[in-house]
């Protein structure tokens, strides 16, 4: 089985992927209006995340995740530019 990853923004998941490119893709979910991560990210509750899983049976089976990988501005802004 292949690993899982799951995005998550203030808290909630806000998508997923198969790899970490495909999760940080998520956040395009909540992309500013003005289009500035660094002060998304940087925001009060922003916490931008992801959490890396065993496979997806073991995210469906609430296991812990095996890392919680911290989400900074440019990883969002050069997965986005892939798009």
């Amino acid at each position: 089985m292949s690993e899982f990853f799951e995005a998550i923004w203030q808290g909630e998941g806000i998508g997923d992927g198969g790899d970490l490119e495909e999760a940080l893709q998520s956040f395009v979910a909540v992309k500013p209006d003005d289009g500035d991560w660094v002060a998304a990210c940087a925001a009060d509750g922003a916490s931008p995340h992801v959490e890396r899983f065993a496979s997806f049976d073991a995210y469906l089976d609430n296991k812990d995740a095996l890392e919680t990988i911290s989400v900074q501005a440019q990883m969002i802004i050069d997965a986005l530019s892939d798009l």
